[in-house]
């Protein structure tokens, strides 16, 4: 039976891969691609965009010239270019040139205290800045940390503190690593939050635990309820990270699943206090319009995260094979991808990276590297939210021109010539554009600086008036006066 399914999953692919080379030979375009894509206006509904990334091929294990990745994991891309990938079911890490084209090492065991030490089942890998390559052995229930060429350095196992549970099981599926060399491990059931450890292996308690929140109702109903119901009632433990990146300053990317399909990814500080930021429709959880019924029914559940630079990130959904990109402030840029057999989709996400302008995902169901082009609309939306975050907003008006020529809706590209326009202090034309963008916010800053300049260059005017106005009321008051005067002096002189 297993032998019958590995032929049809690979029939599955192989024919998938041909497909490719039919539709797209050397080159992709964004009118091919297997996907419908698309994004969220201020509303919350669906409008259908150009592409910001298309299919760009597939590696497997057999086509870099080794065995069959089998049900691999997780995959990290170097400081050096290299990319590791963790064959969880092979018991190895395969490394792979910058171009994905051949093997440059297999690590599948290693000399320790002068024996040989094998991996089982490795979930997660990661290379530091310092150049150590992390694996979260999870069967062994440790870390291992060797060179990049498979030299042992040291492990990290059984970590030990009176915050931990009594009979705590570690078991590493995630790793990732800071500039200082501390290790950030997601351990399975570790509902606490992620797991930190110092250069020297040295457990230094939880980080980013996530909060949950309980409804009055159910508080209620709690106190209520009997020994019995409570207990069949669901456990209130905060949520189960599900994967991290680090950027360059030390900030820790952790996705989780969310059931309420809002956030699920945080930006944690080296204080463990989530400082992500959110936009307009406050939702930094994947898709925003659900089906409440079926097979993809719910949110998305979101099982890894890639820090891009310049701010931005993206988040793979496993549920509908789904590639959702943010920049800093918490906009939405793009939505691609879906499952199905046809290059370019997925059946069972895991992992994702970036080379360049290409972005990788690992399917562990079919044990393959799927790679991702930049068109021309995803190219000019990166580089303008990447001159928004270097202060370049002047540059960033023209290339948001350029996408609106693709996209004439784009409400993103109206709102960031707003902003621009805004940083430069043109405020009305600000408006017009933040209008367009229906950016609320950005507009009320806006609106607030154009009433402030309106009051400011016509302040002498004003000034005149109000002086004129009192000048005229203290004279018709003054006049009015004596008018009186002189009507009741009449009076009298006719009373008498």
């Amino acid at each position: 039976m297993k032998k019958h399914n590995l032929l049809v999953k690979s029939a599955a692919f192989l024919f998938a891969v041909a497909i490719t080379a039919v539709s797209f030979g050397e080159k992709v375009y964004a009118e091919d691609q297997p996907y419908d894509t698309y994004n969220y206006d201020y509303r919350g509904n669906i409008v259908i965009t150009p592409a910001a990334y298309v299919p760009n091929g597939s590696v497997t294990g057999l086509s870099v010239g080794t065995t069959d990745f089998k049900e691999p994991q997780d995959l990290c891309v170097a400081p050096d270019g290299l990319i590791y990938v963790a064959d969880t079911q092979n018991n190895r890490i395969v490394v792979l040139n910058e171009d994905l084209t051949e093997v440059v090492r297999i690590i599948d065991s290693f000399q320790r205290d002068g024996a040989e030490d094998t991996f089982n089942q490795p979930y997660g890998v990661c290379v530091s800045e310092s150049g150590k390559l992390y694996v979260a052995d999870s069967m062994n229930k440790r870390v291992v940390v060797l060179t990049p060429e498979g030299e042992f350095v040291s492990i990290i196992d059984n970590p030990q503190s009176e915050i931990l549970e009594e009979g705590f099981d570690f078991i590493p599926i995630k790793v990732t690593v800071d500039y200082a060399d501390r290790a950030y491990v997601i351990s399975k059931n570790a509902f606490e939050g992620i797991l930190v450890f110092e250069s020297d292996g040295s457990f230094t308690g939880y980080f980013g635990t996530i909060e949950v929140k309980i409804t009055l109702w159910e508080k209620f109903w709690r106190k209520i309820a009997t020994k019995e119901e409570r207990a069949k009632q669901q456990l209130y433990i905060p949520t189960e990270f599900t994967g991290m990146d680090v950027d360059s300053g030390g900030f820790i990317y952790a996705t989780n699943i969310d059931s309420d399909g809002v956030q699920a990814v945080r930006r944690l500080n080296p204080q463990g206090k989530d400082v992500i930021q959110k936009g307009e429709n406050e939702n930094v959880g994947g898709d925003i319009r659900v089906y409440t019924y079926g097979k993809y029914a719910g949110p998305s559940e979101i099982t890894d995260v890639v820090y891009r630079g310049k701010g931005i990130y993206s988040l793979l959904d496993r549920k509908r094979g789904r590639i959702f990109t943010y920049d800093k402030e918490g906009n939405l840029l793009y939505i691609f991808g879906g499952l199905g057999s046809q290059e370019g989709t997925f059946t069972t996400p895991v992992a994702i990276e970036a080379i360049g302008d290409q972005l990788i995902v690992l399917d562990a169901y079919y044990g393959a590297i799927l790679k991702f082009g930049e068109t021309e609309y995803g190219n000019l939306i990166n580089e303008a939210v990447g001159l928004r975050y270097d202060g370049d907003e002047t540059e960033a008006i023209e290339i948001w021109q350029k996408v609106l020529k693709l996209d004439e809706n784009n409400e993103l590209a109206n709102s960031g010539i707003g902003k621009a326009y805004l940083t430069a202090g043109e405020n009305r034309t600000a408006m017009k554009y933040l209008k367009l963008g229906m950016n609320r916010k950005y507009y009320s800053v806006a609106w607030k600086r154009y009433r402030n300049e309106i009051l400011t260059e016509n302040m002498n005017l004003f000034m005149t008036i109000i002086v004129v106005f009192i000048v005229l009321l203290i004279t018709y008051k003054k006049f009015l006066k004596k008018w009186i005067r002189q009507k009741r002096q009449e009076k009298k002189g006719g009373l008498t």
